[in-house]
């Protein structure tokens, strides 16, 4: 008897997806090449193979990581690719399949497209406990070998990649960027200890559309700000992981700070022209930048690698006359290194100057 109506040929088709998900989790362990027993950064010990071909992150500031390192061990991307990112990376990576992951307040990942895509090695990061349990509830029915990493702040970015170049057969990529890593917040602790605490810039960070959300000063979304020797004036405990914490106009007024670092480009668009926000210090005196984002956001959203450049740019915003650097031959040193790519000068400049007035 045909399946000849659309209902027919959905059971049909969710039956077969079932079947060759099956097969799939059963083979995988036997066809994948188990090269050697490593042990992941928080102790855990997995079979991975020496030199995996196809790697699968569950949240974006380790896909990012992998990216560098190798984009074409990537097996499959956690969101689509922007528009604006496209002319930065590799044309590999917008062919890829969508997989989700966890991250945000609802994504979760396609946990059948991940078995039919069928990755060697499955890479997790580890900053929440609650998330923690969740990854690893669900990556127990997976197949393949699952490696966390730990990202609880940019300052584990030189371990992170060390680690990760030697995991995945891409130890020399690994100690290249790691070093860079470590110069980076060699050099930033080195201005922030060098600005006296009373001499510190006051920094609001303004997200969405009105500005009035934000990130208290313990917040790793926000962590650039100390990182170079700025201060939050938003000093609170965040409420949640996510953060966005929202505020009012009149405390921002009461903070008055000296420096505003803009996430959106419609609020910072209009804050010139807003007669409430010309009675702020930053505003009056010009110093609102918009942060840069392409390829990926140097400062958070996610909170990236992009943020090792994204420390250099903020600390130039709020010190130009202590942290003399040049900023158009950092970006394009950056970005040969990470992604391969030689900028002019002219296209560093408009990477930078995103907006600015």
């Amino acid at each position: 008897m045909k399946l000849r109506t659309a209902k027919g040929r959905g059971i049909f088709n969710r039956l077969f997806g079932a079947l060759v998900i099956l097969l799939l989790a059963v083979l995988a362990p036997a066809g994948a090449s188990q090269g050697r027993e490593i042990t992941d950064m928080f102790g855990k010990k997995a079979s991975v193979p020496d030199h995996p071909r196809k790697v699968y992150s569950t949240s974006p500031p380790v896909t990012y990581m992998l990216y560098a390192l190798d984009p074409s061990m990537l097996a499959g991307l956690n969101f689509p690719v922007r528009p604006w990112q496209k002319r930065y990376l590799d044309k590999h990576l917008q062919g890829l399949p969508i997989l989700g992951g966890w991250f945000g307040q609802a994504a979760t990942p396609n946990l059948e497209m991940i078995l039919k895509v069928n990755p060697e090695i499955v890479v997790t990061s580890s900053y929440d406990s609650a998330m923690n349990t969740k990854v690893d509830e669900a990556m127990k029915r997976m197949p393949m070998p699952v490696i966390s990493v730990s990202l609880n702040s940019l300052t584990d970015y030189p371990g992170a990649f060390s680690y990760l170049g030697g995991v995945l057969g891409r130890k020399a990529r690994g100690k290249e960027l790691s070093d860079y890593s470590r110069s980076t917040l060699a050099q930033m602790s080195a201005l922030a200890a060098s600005i006296p605490p009373e001499k510190r810039a006051s920094v609001y960070y303004a997200e969405g559309v009105d500005g009035l959300s934000t990130e208290c000063d313990s917040s790793q979304h926000a962590e650039l700000i100390p990182l170079v020797g700025g201060r939050n004036v938003h000093r609170c405990r965040s409420a949640e992981l996510m953060g966005m914490e929202k505020v009012s106009f009149e405390q921002v007024l009461l903070y008055n700070p000296e420096v505003i670092l803009v996430m959106e480009d419609v609020f910072y668009r209009k804050i010139f022209s807003d007669p409430l926000w010309q009675r702020i210090k930053a505003v009056r005196n010009k110093r609102v930048y918009l942060i840069p984002r392409e390829p990926f956001n140097w400062f958070d959203r996610p909170p990236s690698f992009m943020r090792l450049l994204g420390a250099k740019w903020v600390a130039s915003c709020l010190y130009p006359t202590i942290y003399r650097t040049d900023m158009v031959q950092e970006t394009r040193n950056f970005f040969k290194l990470f992604f391969k790519i030689n900028l002019s000068p002219q296209d560093a400049r408009e990477l930078l100057h995103r907006g600015r007035t």
